[in-house]
């Protein structure tokens, strides 16, 4: 093993306990947030501003429990965390509704604006989505990290790293065996993105029924969102 390599493995995040980066999670609320407010007046079934400022309301609270990392965490703190993700998931999939049902049911003449939402729609669902797993995963991101490897939950998720450890050596030194490899937010949000845009896991496999659920939950919102929504939405330009 060359020493890059074994200095990698005994500097590695988890094992200093510095905790997760706080401002990828941060980034990705707002911007889900921020898309939530783009959306067309028609597709909100509440004032613009009410969501959204909620969702701020439980996000400073929780920057400011870890300002740079996240390293503590109480039962309040943990529940803000989820009620977030929650709100966020609830306010882009009743967008999703009203869009859908607004096709379905109206005529429809602006295809350009129904582009433009739907595609609004679909981000966010990543985003949201891939903000789920990561707080759900072996206890959340907090837990990932402080906690000894032994005492984590239960996995919702197998990544490849955590069977990695029989490959070839440069792919085992960094599997979770052999570094203590976790992981992060971008992780979490590839396996959105691939759910999303495959309708299917791809190389991360889910393992609870919860997770399942989520995945599943996922999938359909994407391919209503991709076959329905969009498709009719081109053939109104058209």
């Amino acid at each position: 093993m060359t020493r890059g390599r074994e200095e990698l493995r005994h500097r590695h995040p988890r094992h200093e306990r510095r905790g997760e980066a706080r401002l990828p999670a941060v980034a990705a609320t707002l911007a889900a947030i921020l898309l939530y407010l783009a959306l067309p007046e028609r597709l909100l079934v509440a004032p613009r501003y009410l969501l959204p400022t909620l969702e701020v309301l439980l996000l400073v609270p929780l920057i400011a429990v870890n300002p740079r990392r996240l390293t503590r965490q109480t039962r309040l703190s943990r529940a803000g965390s989820l009620t977030l993700v929650a709100l966020i998931g609830a306010g882009n999939l009743t967008a999703l509704g009203v869009l859908i049902h607004a096709l379905v049911s109206s005529q429809v003449k602006d295809g350009g604006q129904l582009l433009v939402a739907a595609l609004q729609v679909w981000l966010t669902n990543i985003i949201v989505f891939g903000l789920a797993y990561w707080e759900l995963d072996r206890g959340g991101p907090v837990t990932r990290t402080q906690a000894p490897r032994a005492d984590l939950p239960l996995a919702d998720f197998r990544f490849s790293q955590d069977e990695n450890d029989d490959a070839v050596q440069e792919v085992s030194d960094g599997a979770s065996g052999s570094s203590d490899w976790v992981p992060t937010l971008p992780d979490y949000l590839y396996v959105s993105v691939t759910n999303s845009t495959a309708f299917s896991p791809t190389d991360t496999m889910p393992l609870s029924t919860r997770a399942k659920l989520l995945m599943s939950i996922e999938s359909i919102a994407a391919l209503l969102t991709s076959l329905l929504v969009i498709a009719r939405a081109v053939s109104v330009l058209h």
